[in-house]
């Protein structure tokens, strides 16, 4: 079992290199083994590119090592549909592979199961369940999704040494977080199908919400959201006007005498109290297929999907800067404990404490 953990060990780290490039597709790494030893592996690379298995199948044939009777360690049951490429199931079968060994099953319902039914009935000698909770872990936000038809929910906080996310609100928006902070959050937004942001956060940083640094591949910019009741969002404002990514603008009424860009889209989404609900805009990004959120502020914005218990996870940096002023909006760990969070980690990143929590 040990050898057998090691082979899907090392098809997880394989899957990393995919990380924030596969999109919509989970990250899955495959490894091929033939008495005892690897003999191939693979890896799914980015979005349109080749599926794990079949990465791994032409990496032994580029070597000229034959799959025939190898056994395949794959982190998710192999897909037995078309998609953007063949059946991974057909992959596997004409590469003469006799044993699958599965980390999680495919929870999609478009999938459930039929993967590992169909080896099965091809004979194959199919396993499940190798290290399936890191196989899980590794792939959370794509079960999520399948599972509930919502993003999974990340909020990422910054807040200075006193707890002030900004400081006095007629000076300008001050930065304080270190650059190796500033890079984890572009990592995370690489991480993230949509960002969303409050229409106050619009108005006083006019941020671009984009990644940069990060490769995400040929994967279009994660997509933009902007929570924006009264339609207060500036017309000459970045988001509106940078059209290297889509943006999503919601609405309480319809706006009028509208001439936006081609990349913003504008919704209404108003609840009976003619406020929009969390929910509501979960529920429609799940819809749209967006399995991954970032909530980036404001503090406002944290609230509300803290208090709908909507957060699933979040990262918060506490600076050792110190905001100039005496003012600005509080936000403290007592807010995520409150709403069913818990602090899993703590890291230093160049003075900064960044914490994650975990619901």
């Amino acid at each position: 079992m040990d050898r057998e953990e090691d082979f899907m060990r090392r098809a997880l780290e394989l899957a990393e290199r995919g990380r924030g490039r596969v999109m919509p597709n989970p990250l899955v790494g495959c490894v091929l083994v033939r008495d005892g030893s690897v003999i191939a592996e693979g890896w799914h690379d980015h979005i349109g590119g080749l599926h794990a298995e079949q990465m791994a199948i032409a990496d032994a044939e580029v070597r000229g090592i034959s799959t025939t009777g190898a056994t395949a360690y794959i982190t998710l049951e192999p897909c037995n549909h078309f998609g953007r490429t063949p059946p991974c199931t057909e992959a596997l079968l004409w590469a003469g592979i006799t044993h699958v060994v599965i980390g999680a099953a495919d929870p999609n319902p478009t999938v459930r199961g039929g993967g590992a039914a169909a080896l099965r009935t091809e004979g194959i000698k199919v396993e499940e369940g190798l290290l399936q909770d890191e196989c899980e872990e590794q792939m959370l936000e794509f079960i999520h999704w399948c599972k509930s038809k919502r993003p999974h929910v990340l909020l990422k906080a910054a807040v200075d040494s006193h707890g002030r996310i900004d400081g006095d609100s007629d000076l300008p928006a001050e930065r304080f977080s270190s650059e190796s902070s500033l890079e984890l959050v572009h990592g995370l937004r690489a991480g993230s199908m949509a960002v969303l942001v409050g229409i106050n956060t619009v108005i006083r940083d006019d941020p671009s919400l984009t990644v940069r640094g990060p490769d995400i591949g040929p994967r279009e910019q994660p997509l933009r959201v902007v929570i924006d009741p009264n339609c207060r969002i500036p017309s000459d404002c970045a988001l509106l006007r940078d059209g290297s990514a889509p943006t999503l603008v919601i609405h309480c009424t319809e706006p009028s005498d509208l001439d936006d860009a081609p990349h913003v889209e504008r919704v209404v989404l108003t609840d009976d109290d003619g406020d929009i609900s969390v929910m509501r805009i979960l529920d429609m990004l799940g819809d749209r297929g967006v399995q991954s959120l970032m909530v980036e502020g404001g503090a406002d914005t944290w609230r509300r999907f803290l208090a709908d218990e909507a957060v699933n996870s979040a990262h918060l940096c506490r600076s050792p800067f110190t905001l100039s002023g005496d003012d600005g909006v509080i936000f403290s760990e007592s807010e995520l404990s409150a709403a069913g969070l818990r602090r899993v980690s703590v890291v230093d990143v160049d003075g900064d404490e960044i914490s994650r929590w975990e619901r």
